[in-house]
């Protein structure tokens, strides 16, 4: 360990490179070898940004089209997690890149080693989500924002207003990082003079216009996203949710936050003899409202609604907890606490993998819990493929199910059928529905009485024609699914 503190010492930046190799290479391994089936999340991704709209009926699209690139481009499932691995490297890499110049190299590498303790950035981001694109969206911003107020050049300007337009396409979330930006170029009193430059301005113009498309498509559908995140955020039931909702999501981004802070806490203690730069008053004050302004928004709103916070809303909020740790700290970074911080980020991420692990071989045999890895959706596409086409003599081109039943019959049927969600046009306006009754579909449910077809599903598949059920064994050997399905015959 000594050898190894020796040569970050000199070699920051290498260090820096080996982390994300081994971060990348454990994190993508790990979903590939452990996740039999794809998560929701990515069944989602590849249902929905196949169709390239501008918008859908529960969040934005940038996401989606990402996740169906990397289809195009390489169409195994290992592909999704590197993808996701390569997004929190990128981000790892712009805190790094802003964390370099205030607490220099080794600062800016524990400043990365710090948030990394945060289950966001490991065990919880192989989904490849929207709570994964936003990070180094919100990271870019963060660089942009300090490094236009400091330098006052427009092209920083400019990328601040370009990252605070991609992460809205990333995720809704992001008025939650442009309030407190906003707020503290008013309140600050050096901050403030950028107001009389055009940076602020050219950010704000180049902000909207990269919105404009997503934002014209929210007023033309009635912002129908909305209602989705309004039923995510539990209501209010009187005033003491007012404070209830705010102090539970408090507690559970603290929950969350106790590895990385453990991770910190070898700054502090042994208590350092020498002190190192920290940055200026004024740099201080950047990283502060970057560090907790979006958490102080987010619970702010909470506050003020009543509403309730989901706690994995907190992915991007803490990216520059570790800088603003290492400037408040202003500790010496010495050859021998460089060496505790490795040692303790070690176990921390030794820790996730393991739990991670130990989620997906032991945990199963032990609490019989439903895991989605293990949902048999290679299965379940290739049987009603051929049973359709056996059936009709025609390849499956539409299913009519959820999102999870349809969605899995999708991604793992070799014709990659279109998916008609939950058989309602509204959530599938991109569907022609002539189109459909004239090729016919496949009717799926994995749910409720295999023999009778869910009513949320009846309305669209019309003259649907029962199958008998069949059953498919899950991935975990124990388990299995029954499912039901029935053919609407194709009229052409």
């Amino acid at each position: 360990m000594a050898a190894l503190a020796a040569w970050i010492e000199r070699r920051p930046g290498g260090a820096f490179a080996a982390f994300a190799l081994l971060h990348s290479a454990v994190w993508t391994a790990l979903p590939s070898l452990l996740y039999a089936n794809l998560p929701l999340d990515l069944i989602e991704a590849l249902t929905y940004g196949r169709e390239w709209q501008l918008g859908y009926d529960k969040l934005p699209p940038l996401p989606w089209w990402l996740v169906e690139i990397v289809y195009r481009l390489f169409g195994a499932d290992t592909a999704y997690y590197a993808a996701s691995e390569v997004v929190i490297i990128a981000t790892f890499a712009v805190v790094f890149a802003t964390a370099r110049p205030l607490v220099g190299a080794a600062g800016a590498l524990v400043a990365v080693l710090i948030i990394d303790g945060l289950h966001y950035f490991n065990y919880t981001a192989p989904k490849f989500n929207h709570d994964v694109i936003q990070l180094p969206l919100w990271a870019l911003a963060g660089l942009a924002f300090r490094s236009g107020l400091r330098y006052g050049r427009i092209a920083d300007w400019l990328l601040l207003g370009l990252a605070l337009g991609l992460a809205l396409w990333a995720k809704y979330f992001v008025v939650m990082l442009a309030a407190p930006l906003g707020i503290f170029l008013v309140v600050d009193r050096k901050a403030r003079r950028a107001l009389a430059t055009p940076g602020p301005w050219v950010a704000l113009a180049a902000a909207l216009v990269v919105m404009a498309p997503h934002l014209v498509w929210l007023a033309k559908n009635d912002f129908l996203p909305f209602a989705y995140a309004s039923a995510r955020a539990a209501p209010s039931r009187g005033v003491i949710d007012h404070l209830v909702h705010p102090l539970v999501f408090a507690l559970s981004q603290l929950a969350t936050l106790v590895p990385a802070l453990a991770i910190a806490a070898t700054l502090a203690w042994p208590r350092p003899q020498e002190r190192a730069a920290g940055g200026d008053d004024f740099d201080r004050r950047i990283v502060t409202v970057l560090a907790f302004g979006p958490a102080a928004t987010t619970i702010a709103a909470s506050l003020v609604t009543g509403r309730g916070l989901v706690a994995m809303w907190g992915y991007p909020l803490w990216l520059f907890l570790g800088l603003w740790i290492v400037m408040t700290a202003r500790t010496a970074i010495d050859r021998v606490r460089l060496a505790r911080i490795v040692t303790l980020w070690a176990i921390v991420f030794a820790g996730f993998a393991l739990a991670f692990i130990v989620n997906y071989t032991v945990l199963p045999h032990i609490d019989h819990r439903y895991r989605a890895a293990f949902f048999p959706g290679d299965r379940l596409g290739a049987e009603i493929a051929q049973r359709y086409r056996a059936a009709t003599g025609q390849p499956l081109r539409y299913v009519i199910a959820t999102m999870w039943a349809g969605g899995n019959v999708s991604r793992y049927a070799a014709e990659r059928p279109r998916v008609l969600i939950d058989g309602n046009p509204r959530r599938a306006p991109w569907i022609d529905l002539a189109d459909l009754r004239a090729y016919g579909a496949a009717v799926v449910w994995v749910v409720g009485d295999p023999n009778v077809m869910p009513a949320q599903l009846r309305e669209a598949a019309g003259a649907a024609q029962l199958q008998p059920p069949f059953k498919l064994a899950a991935h975990n050997g124990e388990d299995e699914v029954t499912v039901g399905w029935a053919i609407l015959p194709p009229r052409k």
